[in-house]
This record gives structure tokens, C-alpha cells and sequence, in this order.
């Protein structure tokens, strides 16, 4: 595990650069063999992000879970879901205590682990307040953030849960006029604390935007050989990344700012390259900026170690994006139906891995 200099010295730069790097993994196997430790500490990964599907293949991939598992039937929890919410919260829990010092030494901007409500409760705005707040409460940690889809249900119930203090890890962001709403419901939520006289220095936010997706969707409405392929999600991220620019600028802003408030940092999740003829580290060296996050899948992680760049990355300029998003619709992109079905799709493939874990679960009960 242990890194070479130069592997060393790539990941410090992305750091120094402004770029927090988080893994977008999470598994028993990593928390007790001392792997994600030896992450902090060689790898520079300041965080770490979990989902239904991360959390399906850790459980039904290993056997790790199974006495506890046995523990918690016989003290007669039976429940699919109550048991694996017992599990993930000891994962996620262990992995914010290992990322505490991080947390403390970068004064709270850092150190970040992410749970996700039960993705069956995507498109219900009440549902998803109370359990995230559940969550938060049981986990009781400052390092930790609730995982809340941006989807119309979504919008609303990351207001409230701001208000509420609660951290929230805004997912499935596909679209610019998506994460415009979500900055809009952070933005509410940090102000109506403000206004009831709450402090608000202790909250942190993040708003994953999904790539790589985008361009495996969008490369197959593009005409064989053109130029614009891979290069669509890099383009509405950078759109993305000037909107953030903008909005946590100005008088609004600055009041909040005043008041001790963070901005809500852009993080760029689905970073793997999903086509073999693209560079196994495109969406790490395109999406360099100040104050951004990317949670990287370890193979994409290691890459970068081995042979990644810190080039100029974005800018918060969206001219040169435009130009490059206008060529792609001229070429056949519809990119806002492209975004909204890709939402959907996230949602209901989050929901089958979610199942499957529940399946596995009853499975695994009835072998002991």
C-alpha cells in the first residue's frame, strides 16, 4: 500500500490545487484491514462517499458481515432494512472517526463521510426529512453527511434539513438547472438558520455532480468521430462549476458569509472512465479547481498516482463550455432530456440495488 514518492508527490499537487479527494467507495474489508487508514494517510484522501450499490457489493461480496448479522437476528431484528441501516451506520461511523483528524485539522472544511437515505423514499419529501434526520442523529458525529437525491422531492427536503443543521450530500445531480435549484434550497436553508438567530458555521454541503454518465449517454447521440466526444460532461461541469462561482459571490452571499456560514462545495462523482479509449484519468484532470471535491473509485485513484497531471483544469469562465454544449445540441444532444432521463435512471438503479441488498440480506439470514 505503501506510495513512491512521485505517486506521492502527484496526489499532494491535486490536493494543493484545490481538489479534496474522496473515495467513492466503502466496505468493512477496507475499515478493518487498515486500508482506508492507509489511504489518509499515503494517499491523501480526505473523505469518502457510500451508496446503495457500494453498499450491496460489499455485503453480498463478503462474508465480513455475517456474525454481526447473526448477532442482530438473534436479538430479533428481522427487518431487511433496520438491519442493514445497522450495518452501513457502523461502517459509516468507523470511517468518520478515522477521518476526524482531518476534520479537525483543516478546521471542519474536510474529513467527510456520506450516507444515503433508502433510495425508495427518492421521490418522498417528508419520508426523506425524517429518515435523514434519523440518520444524522444516530450516527452523532459533525464529520458525517446525509446523502439526500436532487430529484423535485429532493429540493425541498435539502432546505429543511439545512435548516435543521443537518449535512447534507446533495446526489444524482445531472443538469445546471438542477443544481441552480439546489443551491437555491442551500442557500434558503443557511438563511433561515441566520434568521432564527442559529449558528451556522458548523454546516457543510456538498452537490455531487454525476459525469461520466452524461458522456456515455451523449457520445452515442454524436456522429461517429466527432470531436465532441468526451468532452460533453467536462463542458456542463465546467457550466456548473461558473454558476457555483457566481452564486456564492456578491451581497447575499457575503451576509452569509458574514454570519460564519461555508459555500456548498461542487463534488464530481462518477469519475471512472466508463470508455476504454478515453485516459483512465479524464475526469481528474479536467475538473481541477479551487474548492471542489472528486470521489475517485480506487482503480481511478491509483491511476492518478501512477501517471496523472495537474494541469490548469477549469475555469469559473463558462464561455468556451457554452460554445462546446451549443456545437453538441447543433450535433443532436438534447442535453436537458438527456440529464432528466439519466435522474430517472439513477433513481430506479439505485432502488434495484437496494432490493438486491435486502434480498441478500433475507438470504444470508435464512443460511444462519
Amino acid at each position: 500500500m505503501a506510495l513512491q514518492v512521485p505517486q506521492r508527490d502527484r496526489l499532494r499537487r491535486l490536493r494543493h490545487a484545490g481538489v479534496s479527494i474522496w473515495l467513492d467507495t466503502l466496505s468493512r474489508e477496507l475499515l478493518e484491514t487498515g486500508a482506508f487508514a492507509a489511504l489518509i494517510a499515503e494517499w491523501s484522501v480526505t473523505g469518502a462517499t457510500s451508496n446503495p450499490t457500494i453498499f450491496a457489493k460489499a455485503i453480498t461480496g463478503s462474508d465480513r458481515y455475517d456474525g454481526r448479522l447473526r448477532e442482530l437476528a438473534s436479538a430479533g431484528i428481522r427487518d431487511p432494512q433496520t438491519l442493514f441501516l445497522e450495518l452501513a451506520l457502523a461502517d459509516v461511523g468507523r470511517a468518520a472517526d478515522l477521518l476526524r483528524p482531518v476534520y479537525e485539522a483543516t478546521s471542519a472544511q474536510d474529513g467527510f463521510v456520506s450516507l444515503e437515505c433508502t433510495p425508495d423514499l427518492a421521490d418522498d419529501t417528508e419520508a426523506t426529512i425524517a429518515q435523514a434526520r434519523d440518520l444524522w442523529q444516530r450516527l452523532d458525529r459533525p464529520n458525517v453527511m446525509i446523502k439526500v437525491p436532487a430529484t423535485d422531492a429532493g429540493i425541498p427536503a435539502i432546505e429543511a434539513l439545512t435548516a435543521a443543521g443537518v449535512n447534507v450530500n446533495v446526489t444524482l445531480l445531472f443538469s445546471v438547472a438542477r443544481y441552480e435549484q439546489v443551491i437555491e434550497a442551500y442557500l434558503r436553508g443557511v438563511e433561515q438558520r441566520v434568521a432564527d438567530g442559529r449558528s451556522v458555521d458548523a454546516i457543510a454541503s456538498v452537490a455531487s455532480f454525476f459525469v461520466s454518465r452524461i458522456d456515455a449517454v451523449a457520445d452515442r447521440q454524436l456522429p461517429a468521430g466527432s470531436d465532441l466526444r468526451g468532452r460533453v460532461a467536462i463542458a456542463n461541469a465546467q457550466r456548473a462549476y461558473a454558476l457555483y462561482a457566481e452564486r456564492f459571490r456578491g451581497d447575499r452571499w457575503r451576509l452569509l458569509l458574514d454570519a460564519g456560514a461555508r459555500p456548498q462545495r461542487p463534488l464530481w462523482a462518477s469519475t471512472g472512465t466508463k470508455d476504454p479509449a478515453y485516459p483512465d484519468t479524464l475526469y481528474v484532470e479536467n475538473l481541477i479547481a479551487p474548492d471542489v471535491v472528486n470521489t475517485m473509485p480506487e482503480a481511478t485513484l491509483r491511476a492518478f498516482a501512477g501517471h496523472g497531471e495537474v494541469g490548469p483544469g477549469l475555469s469559473d469562465n463558462a464561455s468556451e463550455a457554452d460554445a462546446t454544449l451549443l456545437r453538441a445540441a447543433e450535433a443532436g444532444v438534447d442535453l436537458p432530456a438527456l440529464t432528466a432521463g439519466l435522474e430517472r435512471a439513477g433513481v430506479r438503479s439505485f432502488c434495484d440495488s437496494y432490493r438486491d441488498l435486502l434480498g441478500c440480506i433475507e438470504r444470508k439470514l435464512a443460511a444462519a
